[in-house]
């Protein structure tokens, strides 16, 4: 087999994983924690074996769905990072893209953060609740990284930053879930108070000579 051929079939290996995920995608966007393995290979019209095929097991393919959705998040919160403004209206619209991300698309952010109650059947949905650890642990990680390039946090800086960067995943992960089920406030109430929370260490520290700033 030349390499022109290997190219285009892991092109073509490529494109039908999108497709998979695709279906993928619209199955939890209607299902929530319930969606099955069997509800997504009927949904993108091949059988169950197929679909292990692609993605080993259930699993797999949740891991697969999480990195797509979470690529983006992080892509929405770096970019809102990044954003021309002052440092206290960047935390504000990080925090808010994170919560907006999350209403916007409930049964996602279901689906990737808490495990299905069970159903009928033999193929009951996903058990999901034992990997949203690690999705939480890369954004701390990647906020870590973050903070640790753009603040100058004195003495041990590396590890306060990894300190604040889970620590503030953590809040907004556990805000965020609570204000999405309850509804208690608004979001843009929720934004201001989570920033006021932050606002001291993060308003006193100094940009990081060199550094990108924050």
């Amino acid at each position: 087999m030349d390499t022109t051929q290997r190219t285009e079939q892991q092109r073509s290996a490529d494109r039908r994983r999108r497709e998979l995920l695709e279906a993928a995608d619209r199955v939890v966007l209607r299902d929530g924690p319930q969606a099955s393995m069997n509800a997504i290979a009927a949904e993108a019209g091949i059988t169950k074996p197929i679909l292990y095929r692609h993605f080993g097991d259930k699993g797999g393919l949740y891991a697969a769905l999480a990195k797509r959705h979470t690529d983006a998040l992080l892509d929405s919160l770096r970019a809102a990072l990044d954003a021309p403004a002052e440092r206290r209206e960047r935390v504000e619209a990080t925090l808010d893209t994170y919560l907006a991300a999350i209403e916007a698309r409930p049964q996602v952010y279901r689906f990737l953060m808490h495990p299905s109650d069970g159903g009928q059947g033999t193929d009951q949905g996903f058990d999901v609740g034992k990997h949203s650890a690690p999705l939480l642990r890369r954004m701390g990680e990647e906020l870590a990284q973050v903070i640790e390039e753009r603040l100058d946090l004195g003495p041990g800086s590396q590890q306060l930053a990894r300190v604040w960067g889970h620590g503030i995943v953590g809040m907004m992960h556990a805000a965020g879930d609570w204000w999405l089920g309850e509804r208690p406030c608004t979001r843009a109430e929720l934004v201001r108070s989570l920033a006021d929370l932050l606002w001291g260490r993060l308003a006193a520290a100094g940009d990081k000579i060199g550094g990108p700033g924050f």
